[in-house]
Parts: structure tokens; sequence; C-alpha cells
């Protein structure tokens, strides 16, 4: 199958997405192309923007597995990206550890909407996210990240994220976070989590910006937003579970507006 192969006891998967300016006010999909566990849709959209739904086809990632995700928003297209479920990184025979990258572009005059749903850490799983986004000088983005660590009523895997920003080549943000059995120790403690069980930020990437920087403020319990080094805000939300994050961050995107 294209996309995805089987390498050992884990499964290969990569999935693709350029979006492009149609010329019509609207934006084309050239290259939407997925395979195995990674399959990707396009839905109905209004106005200039694409829309495209990330749909897992399996379960998974299981520990072994390595799933990556390109997407390149080429200048002046709109391109939104969401996901259909949850994902739930899961223990699996291979006791080594699964791996997620997603890698993005964003072209001058474009902008990205990069919003998935939760990334679930299961008892017993071991998971490593990356993300890395490398944007224009003039490119728009508004990328949410989502991780609950454990299903109800269970105690979590072991989850790694990093997520690395560029603007123009710069680095605005680079940042790891590692909770759950066999991380460093203080992740659950007041100066992290503080024993909650879902943590997210929303990063906003806008041109205004640079001319007036978000000013750094609480938003309500357990959410904060900061400028970063460049037209760039950073929203970082903890909450007791997923349903409360997502207000959270919902909020915290609409005072943002």
């Amino acid at each position: 199958m294209d996309g995805v192969s089987v390498h050992g006891a884990g499964v290969r998967s990569v999935a693709r997405i350029v979006a492009r300016d149609d010329g019509r006010g609207g934006t084309s999909l050239p290259v939407l192309e997925s395979d195995g566990p990674l399959a990707l849709r396009r839905t109905r959209a209004s106005g200039p923007e694409a829309r495209v739904m990330l749909v897992g086809a399996m379960s998974g990632p299981h520990g072994g597995d390595h799933f990556t995700v390109e997407a390149r928003v080429e200048e002046g297209a709109r391109l939104s990206v969401g996901s259909a479920a949850a994902t739930i990184a899961l223990p699996g025979q291979a006791k080594s550890e699964a791996r997620y990258d997603v890698r993005i572009g964003v072209a001058d005059g474009a902008e990205l909407h990069w919003m998935p749903e939760q990334l679930i850490s299961a008892q017993g799983s071991d998971l490593y996210v990356t993300t890395r986004v490398d944007l224009a000088a003039t490119a728009r983005l508004v990328l949410r990240e989502e991780q609950v660590l454990g299903r109800v009523g269970e105690e979590p895997g072991r989850l790694t994220s990093r997520l690395t920003v560029r603007i123009a080549e710069r680095v605005v943000l680079d940042q790891e976070l590692a909770c759950g059995p066999g991380a460093p120790g203080g992740w659950d403690g007041p100066a992290v989590l503080a024993g909650h069980r879902a943590v997210g930020q929303l990063v906003v990437v806008r041109p205004e910006f640079a001319a007036e920087p978000v000013t750094a403020r609480a938003l309500g319990e357990g959410a904060t937003v900061v400028p970063l080094a460049g037209p760039a805000a950073l929203v970082t939300a903890v909450a007791p579970d997923a349903l409360w994050l997502r207000r959270l961050l919902d909020e915290a995107l609409t005072s943002l507006a």
C-alpha cells in the first residue's frame, strides 16, 4: 500500500497534504495522500479555505509504530485540518517507543488552522510526539494540541511531546513535556501539571501581533497566555479532564480574536 509499510513489529505510515491557491478565490488540494492507519478526507467548506479531516482507519499508534503527517500550505491558500476522533496511544506487542511526527509549512499570505482532537495516553503505552512548524513572515496559524493522561479510571502511559515553531527561520518556541511512568521527576508536581490529567496549548500567529504584542495574563483558572518572540502568542492550560481543557482553550482563542 502507498504510504504505509510494516517494519519489524511496528507500522510505518505517512500522510501528506498540499494546499494551493486555486486562482479563483478558493483553495485546491493537489496532494492528499494517505494509507493504512492514517486516512485523509476532504470535507465541505465555505469561502476560500479547504478543510481536511484526519480519520483513524486503524487503532493506534501502538508500540513500535511510526506515523508521520506532513502539511504544506502554499502562498495565499487557506487550510483547516481536524480529526474525526481522539487519537489513543496504546501498548503493542513491541516494547519499543511509538512515534507520531507532524511537519507543517505555511507560506507568506497563507493560513492554517490545525485543530485535531485529543491525544490520549493509555496505560502501558509509550509515545513520543514531535510537531515542527515552519512559517513565512506573513503566514497565519492557529494550532491546538490537547493531551489526556490515561482513559477514565486508569493510569497514563508515558507521553513525551515536543513542539517547535519557527517564523521566518527564527525559532520562537521550542518546548518539550514528558509525563507518565519513567518521565523525569516533578511532572505531576505543582510546577507542571499539579495533579491534573489534561494539558493543552494553543499557538496563534498573526502578523499584526508584531506591532501589538499580546499581553501576558492569566485566563481564568488553569490557563495563561504569553507573547512569544515574534508575531505569536502561546496559551497553556491544564484541567482535570478533556472537556474542561477544550473549554479553556476555546475561551482563550475567542479572547485573542
